[in-house]
């Protein structure tokens, strides 16, 4: 069948992207058992009437509820993001078998095998992760912190499994067939020119809608203010999904402008810090997909942190040690889901152009200065992100700020929007840094060739 050998041939020539694929769907699948298994311990028959009213109390059920919703929307974004490079890679093959005669189904559907050989597996593992290690973790944290009692005991279900595997099979088939969908589609002249070219523009929907998504989230954000608390609190989330989807549909937008004032003042910092700032400009939607799910996460965990953070300077408490715990804990997983995402993105941009590298390295270029490239292009995908995610932020928290404390500005300890910014540039170095490594190892000449 063609779309199996094209699928089979895939995974052979791109394994790295596939690689990426496969640790979200096993990180995904950690976290997917850990909210099943929790959730069915927690409302067991075997749990007391006196235990099953605390339980109800503290919210547990909802909680872990409101977990697994969240980790099967977040393991849609992050297969998406990872098969959307991998599907990227595939452009200049996808189109010279289109043009000697594969129809559009037989791509998308080589796609989805390609997915599904890279998720199943690693969601198979991710279940016995999650019910071995981060559930148990997760529920005898919540007993430490009083929202489970001692009594209740701990017990892994076996309904983890194909809760897991369902999730991966619908959303990694879902996620590349999106991917595939508009490519497969286009006539093969066309796609081998978009394969050596790349996208021209956003396409007519994309930007209208992100612009839409932004202006709506911003007119939320005035009318929460002038609201009560408690519905202020209600509607903030709505206000920061809004947000985030108007940055990701603008995302190759938005990521220029920034790319631009950073070129005004790297002139100093030599060749490598101006051919950083080429490469961004020049691949604006690459680039963007590593930017999107950083601002994602800066956005949200800047929003959880500043409102415990403001709490307590104006208040002198930050909520109860559980509520803190558990907005920690959370915070910390969906951080875990945007690294993913974004460290795989831009791996696979520095891998894909080995050979570019090769040139460059031909025509003079020592390693330290591709290393060098490699970390200012970091700094601009860090720069992006930490400036949309603060305004997101701070877009975010205004109404919760002004209706609860009277002023829409946060307090967010130095020390803490530190070891944020650090933390990003860590990911982003690494991500671009370690691939380049690899990529110049070996004679330069020996790569041009190949």
């Amino acid at each position: 069948m063609i779309s199996t050998r094209l699928a089979r041939a895939a995974l052979r020539a791109h394994r790295p992207a596939f690689v990426g694929t496969a640790v979200a769907a096993l990180f995904a699948a950690a976290v997917v058992s850990s909210s099943t298994t929790v959730l069915t311990a927690t409302s067991a028959s075997g749990v007391s009437a006196a235990d099953r009213r605390i339980l109800t109390a503290n919210g547990v059920g909802d909680i872990a509820a409101v977990l697994l919703i969240g980790s099967v929307y977040m393991s849609i974004f992050v297969v998406a993001a990872t098969m959307g490079t991998a599907v990227t890679q595939q452009h200049r093959e996808l189109a010279l078998v289109r043009a000697i005669g594969a129809r559009p189904g037989q791509v998308r559907r080589a796609v989805v095998l390609q997915a599904l050989a890279a998720a199943v597996p690693a969601a198979s593992a991710g279940c016995a992760l999650g019910g071995g290690l981060l559930a148990p973790f997760w529920f005898h944290g919540m007993v430490d912190h009083g929202l489970i009692p001692a009594s209740v005991p701990y017990r892994f279900s076996w309904l983890a499994l194909p809760v897991c595997l369902a999730v991966a099979v619908v959303t990694s088939t879902l996620a590349a067939f999106l991917c595939s969908l508009r490519f497969s589609r286009l006539r093969p002249a066309r796609a081998l020119s978009e394969a050596a070219t790349g996208r021209p523009g956003l396409g007519p929907l994309r930007a209208p809608l992100g612009v839409l998504a932004i202006a709506g989230a911003a007119a939320l954000s005035v009318l929460l203010s002038k609201q009560a608390p408690q519905d202020a609190n209600a509607g903030a989330f709505l206000v920061l999904i809004l947000f985030c989807v108007g940055a990701g549909l603008l995302g190759p937008r938005l990521i220029g402008p920034v790319a631009w004032a950073v070129s005004a003042s790297v002139g100093r910092f030599g060749p490598s810090a101006r051919l950083a700032v080429l490469n961004v400009r020049a691949q604006p939607r690459r680039f963007a997909a590593a930017v999107v799910p950083l601002v994602l996460v800066v956005g949200f965990g800047l929003t959880k942190i500043a409102l415990r953070t403001t709490a307590h300077h104006v208040t002198g408490s930050a909520g109860s040690p559980g509520e803190v715990w558990l907005d920690a804990m959370g915070t910390g997983l969906y951080a875990c889901f945007a690294a993913i995402a974004s460290a795989n993105t831009l791996a696979m941009i520095s891998l894909e152009r080995r050979r570019d590298l090769a040139l460059l390295r031909v025509v003079g270029s020592q390693r330290r200065q591709l290393h060098a490239m490699a970390f200012w292009e970091a700094l601009v995908v860090t720069a992006t992100a930490l400036l949309l995610g603060t305004a997101i932020a701070l877009a975010t928290l205004a109404p919760i700020l002004t209706t609860t404390f009277g002023s829409p500005l946060p307090y967010v300890p130095w020390a803490v929007a530190a070891a944020i910014a650090l933390a990003t540039v860590a990911l982003t170095a690494t991500s671009t840094g370690v691939p380049v490594g690899v990529a110049v190892r070996g004679r330069a000449i020996d790569a041009v060739r190949g």
